[in-house]
């Protein structure tokens, strides 16, 4: 089991101050325009994967960190950088990660290198899990995926919302029911290989925020995939349909397999685009007059920093404890995944709503960046299950108690 400590290694010292220099010298100064445009910021994802910041390799050395923190810590620089080209940057890790929890080491060995493409030519990749009725309602899903033995493929039907890069990605990685009558427990993973008939997207979808990254809904048509491409394999998925019939643990479910894997990292965007606010706010309250002195002068401003600085930091903690527990397999016996993607989702929020309130009516114009990093911020409460869906993991988690 790796250590843990909170002195970073010199790896990741390397690696923190490799990915802030990029966000610093490459986001950044990027961030209000692909903002505007609200289109894919494709020479940033050119440029990160030009220098390998981009790419499996990246991702699979961030993994293999024995201490869990090396994601968290790429993860939250990119994201102090600007939230919507950060998301264009990591969103296909998420699909990645969706194979690399259900799938097989010969699909991940195939998939994962598509997902990212190549160093001149990048790609991007889809997970595929939230429907028009059904987000945090991982069991209220309604794609079907039915096998046809006699081509030995699997045929898809449904509509997905909310993917990020869907219908642009070169890979989409889809959850669909396979056993409708299991619930949850009957659902499985997919990969749609690029250029498959039958998925189409009707464009991308106008947002409140991370306007740079791509998000559309999904429709799947009679699309066919091969039995290759089911994660985990077929012997796999019917030992686990027939445990789940005869009532016993069936064994991880796709979507939330994926969700748990990854609400760590979603903690570090919401730790890093709150660190970003609180920066630039602390630097504007050091640097504004009024009434005769600095404003941070003011125990009202300097109580706000003082706070946004320790909430930050607390959830910071969190992440890390989670990103250790889950690289280690410790298990989350309270939560531990779902608290610090609650706790940094909602530290994010209040904190960029008090960098703008610090900046005053400055902070509400587009002259500051904090009114887009509040933008951004909302999401975190939202996506990879709500704020509420985050408390309930929880209090069923302390309590053994099946609370609705």
């Amino acid at each position: 089991m790796g250590g843990f400590s909170l002195e970073l290694n010199e790896d990741q010292v390397d690696l923190r101050d490799w990915v802030h220099g990029f966000a610093k010298d490459v986001i950044r100064p990027a961030a209000s325009e692909w903002d505007e445009r609200e289109e894919t910021p494709w020479p940033v994802i050119q440029e990160a994967a030009k220098i390998g910041l981009y790419g499996f390799e990246s991702l699979a050395t961030w993994f293999a960190d024995p201490i869990g923190l090396s994601l968290p810590i790429a993860t939250e620089e990119l994201f102090w950088g600007d939230a919507g080209i950060a998301l264009a940057l990591m969103g296909t890790g998420l699909a990645a990660a969706g194979i690399f929890a259900s799938g097989e080491p010969e699909q991940l060995a195939e998939w994962v290198p598509e997902c990212f493409g190549t160093e001149d030519e990048p790609k991007l990749a889809a997970f595929c899990a939230s429907e028009p009725q059904a987000g945090s309602d991982v069991a209220g899903y309604r794609t079907r995926a039915v096998y046809d033995e006699a081509s030995d493929e699997w045929v898809l039907n449904g509509q997905k919302a909310w993917a990020t890069n869907g219908g642009i990605a070169n890979v989409h990685v889809v959850t669909a029911v396979v056993d409708p009558a299991l619930g949850a427990r009957g659902q499985a993973g997919f990969v749609v290989p690029p250029g498959t008939p039958g998925l189409s997207s009707p464009g991308k979808i106008k947002k409140h925020g991370m306007r740079a990254s791509h998000t559309a809904d999904v429709f799947l048509d009679d699309v066919r995939v091969p039995g290759r491409c089911l994660l985990g394999g077929r012997e796999r998925l019917e030992a686990r349909l027939a445990r789940a019939r005869e009532g016993q643990r069936a064994g991880g479910q796709a979507a939330m397999a994926t969700f748990e894997t990854t609400r760590p990292t979603v903690g570090a965007m919401a730790v890093g685009v709150a660190r970003a606010a609180y920066e630039y706010a602390l630097e504007y309250a050091k640097d504004r007059e009024a009434f005769g002195r600095k404003i941070i002068e003011n125990q009202s401003i300097a109580f706000d920093l003082a706070n946004m600085r320790m909430e930050i930091d607390a959830a910071r903690l969190l992440v890390w404890r989670a990103a250790w527990m889950g690289r280690n397999n410790v298990p989350f016996t309270a939560g531990e995944g779902s608290m610090s993607k609650l706790k940094a989702g909602e530290v994010s929020v209040w904190v960029t709503e008090r960098a703008i309130q610090v900046l005053g009516g400055a902070g509400y114009t587009r002259e500051h960046p904090v009114e887009r990093m509040h933008r951004d911020a909302k999401i975190f409460t939202i996506f990879e299950g709500t704020s509420e869906i985050q408390r309930l993991v929880i209090s069923r988690a302390i309590s053994g108690m099946t609370i609705r």
